[in-house]
């Protein structure tokens, strides 16, 4: 049995990494670690983790946690991973790291978007990118594993097969994404109060997103030349999803059928990706508290563009879904361990 650790368990993705948890055949949760609610029930904290979870909250000692465990999640605010994480630690436990601490390669980069210094520039260049549909053998064989933004992975995986193959052209790349107000976090904050979010959608961080610079590291590789996109995330009034729509010019014409063959060819065999038929179009509440991605595309040819499409659930693929992803790769366990659970509707 895996023992596990988790920092920042009381927030929305350290919640839904506990209830994932429950249910996984291999895994016991032996620290529910809260800086906030220290001493308190977890319980009282999630009810509806009433008499599921009798334990109490701890703090973010990840020096004794890790003298207790075998994985530690840690889902934070950025800076606080790279401020705790030592050799000590990463001898003893493998640690999965739900912020973006150690997602971008280039520590400048980091700084110059997250507004911080990065304390641990020394494992920036040993994190593996925790995506599993590619860096799935990376994963198998890491101490620290970077797992991907919500944003990030959507767009990644719905566009990855067409520049990987070279059909697009990766200077003309825009994305265009939707999120629920959960992936704001669980801390109070006046723009996503009830009366600020229903009815409404809105762009923010427009031109600014700190995803950006993640998304556009991960494509280069794919496109094998460095990459700079057009991405604008949009708040919308639901609680949980991800639409991703993304655009780009076609290098060449091509057909449905050739194109359906490529992402076929990518995610036939992936668990967790899974390519709609021609003229169907993900939702969001076809994912929703799933493991699963959705990705679809449709052919403009009055435009030679290419539309590419993905849904998912931020909060499970998202965060904590691929983060027991990560777990069950890092331990060589069945991948969808803990995850198998179908989509919820309505």
């Amino acid at each position: 049995m895996i023992k596990v650790g988790i920092i920042g368990a009381t927030g929305y993705a350290g919640g839904e990494l506990v209830r994932l948890l429950l249910g996984h055949k291999e895994a016991e949760i032996k620290w529910y670690g809260s800086r906030s609610y220290v001493d308190q029930k977890y319980a009282k904290v999630y009810q509806n983790m009433f008499q599921l979870v009798d334990d109490r909250c701890l703090d973010d000692n990840m020096e004794e946690m890790a003298k207790q465990v075998d994985v530690i999640f840690t889902a934070t605010p950025q800076g606080l991973c790279a401020s705790l994480v030592n050799d000590d630690i990463l001898n003893k436990v493998k640690v999965i790291d739900l912020s973006a601490d150690f997602r971008i390669k280039d520590a400048a980069v980091y700084e110059e978007w997250y507004g911080i210094e990065h304390k641990a520039k020394q494992y920036l260049d040993e994190a593996v990118y925790g995506l599993c549909e590619i860096n799935r053998e990376a994963v198998k064989k890491a101490r620290l594993v970077a797992n991907p933004g919500c944003y990030p992975t959507c767009s990644i995986l719905s566009i990855y097969p067409l520049l990987k193959e070279g059909l697009i052209d990766p200077s003309t790349v825009i994305i265009d994404a939707k999120s629920g107000t959960s992936g704001a976090g669980r801390g109070a904050k006046v723009d996503n109060l009830f009366c600020e979010v229903n009815e409404n959608i809105k762009a923010y961080g427009v031109a600014t997103h700190r995803h950006t610079p993640e998304i556009e590291q991960e494509l280069s590789l794919a496109a094998g030349e460095p990459m700079t996109i057009s991405f604008t995330p949009h708040l919308v009034p639901m609680q949980r999803g991800i639409l991703v729509t993304a655009y780009a010019s076609l290098k060449r014409e091509v057909t449905w059928e050739e194109v359906k063959e490529v992402y076929d060819r990518y995610y036939d065999k992936e668990r967790f990706v899974r390519v709609l038929e021609q003229d169907v179009c993900p939702q969001t509440r076809w994912v929703e508290g799933s493991n699963y991605v959705d990705v679809g595309f449709k052919i403009d040819p009055r435009t030679k563009r290419i539309i590419m499409m993905g849904a998912m659930d931020n909060l499970v693929k998202g965060a904590a879904g691929q983060a027991v992803q990560n777990m069950n790769l890092v331990f060589g366990l069945d991948e969808a361990e803990g995850l198998r659970m179908a989509p919820l509707f309505p």
